[in-house]
């Protein structure tokens, strides 16, 4: 239901955009079947002496973009003038109008360029993804789960997750991002942030700085593999400049020391990680409250007889056999697993069972 409303209101942006468009086409085409039938309607007297209705000089009016003027010849200038003029304006208005507006409504089925640039008119505030790679595809997929406007941009039509990105209706444009062209047709000036996360630094950087030129108060996301480098930008170029190596290092060498440990981050100097913890020795009859004061941990998440509560109520007093899901520093942690003497993670911690109480690793 929700989809079929999202889609419903994708076309109507998309309409509204396409008459905003044509908005010059519709008017000369209102002066055209308008403002010429009248003309004839006021000067045009037939033969045999008789002024034509409305209903007849639009007749002619239609019939002569196809040169086949429907009333008989006149000696009056102005009606030869009508009669010479409208034929060509007719046409041009015809082919610009008529045959662009079908070929932008059948080229959105194409993920053609103009459709792309069509359908970002409508958008306000959406962010722009560059690299439909693993990486960039996995953004994509977490902005739309938080009901975000998101255009893609790939330079290469062969990309590793281009078919599902367009057959999940995301609008992607095929285009290098070197071309002048390539992020205005994402309409970025009025986008809320740009995500560049590409495998290339020096694309990433100068898709960067090409956004900032566009929109200064943009929000810039740069995905960067030279870790100096990365800090270098964050520095001076006020962005957010993430290296995998930096993210990937810290998860890397826990899981090698403690396979409890199932995602970490840095927050500041600070190792924060998260991990799981049964309910076998220590925790049984302690309340989340007194988890969190005594040793610091931060309950993300409770499951109990495979139901998960997620943040679980100060005073929800822990029971033999719950997991919680505990965010912490190292320190603290190891503390918090010292309190518990457990030197294995509970037995059922898979990912397909427990399910939502694992967070998203990075990259």
């Amino acid at each position: 239901m929700f989809g079929s409303r999202r889609h419903l209101r994708a076309n109507l942006r998309y309409l509204r955009a396409l008459l905003r468009r044509f908005r010059t086409t519709l008017v000369l085409a209102a002066g055209l079947f308008v403002l010429g039938p009248l003309l004839f309607h006021w000067r045009y007297i037939g033969p045999d002496g008789v002024p034509i209705s409305f209903g007849e000089a639009l007749h002619h009016v239609y019939f002569l973009l196809y040169g086949q003027p429907s009333l008989p010849y006149v000696h009056d200038w102005a009606i030869e003038a009508l009669n010479v003029v409208i034929p060509p304006a007719g046409i041009a208005l015809v082919a610009d109008g008529v045959v662009r507006f079908a070929y932008l409504y059948f080229a959105r089925h194409k993920n053609d360029k103009e459709w792309i640039e069509v359908v970002t008119e409508t958008m306000k505030g959406h962010v722009v993804v560059c690299g439909a790679g693993r990486v960039g595809y996995r953004v994509v997929t977490q902005l739309r789960e938080m009901d975000k406007d998101v255009v893609v941009v790939e330079k290469r039509e062969d990309a590793a997750f281009v078919s599902a990105l367009r057959d999940e209706n995301v609008p992607l444009l095929i285009d290098d991002t070197r071309s002048p062209l390539c992020l205005p047709r994402t309409n970025v000036k009025h986008a809320s942030a740009i995500v560049c996360a590409t495998d290339d630094d020096l694309a990433n950087l100068n898709i960067a700085l090409d956004a900032r030129k566009l929109n200064p108060n943009i929000r810039v996301v740069i995905r960067l593999f030279d870790e100096d480098l990365s800090g270098k930008v964050r520095d001076t170029f006020k962005a957010e400049a993430l290296s995998s190596s930096s993210l990937a290092a810290p998860a890397m060498a826990l899981a090698a020391m403690d396979p409890r440990i199932i995602h970490s981050f840095h927050l500041g100097k600070h190792l924060m990680v998260v991990s799981l913890f049964e309910a076998r020795e220590g925790l049984p009859g302690l309340n989340i409250s007194a988890i969190r004061d005594r040793f610091g941990g931060l309950a993300l998440s409770l499951m109990r007889d495979g139901h998960e509560q997620l943040h679980p109520v100060g005073d929800e007093v822990m029971r033999a056999g719950d997991v919680l899901t505990v965010q912490a520093s190292y320190p603290e942690y190891c503390r918090l697993r010292a309190f518990t003497n457990e030197a294995d993670p509970p037995i059922f911690a898979h990912q397909d069972q427990i399910g939502p109480v694992w967070p998203r690793k990075a990259g």
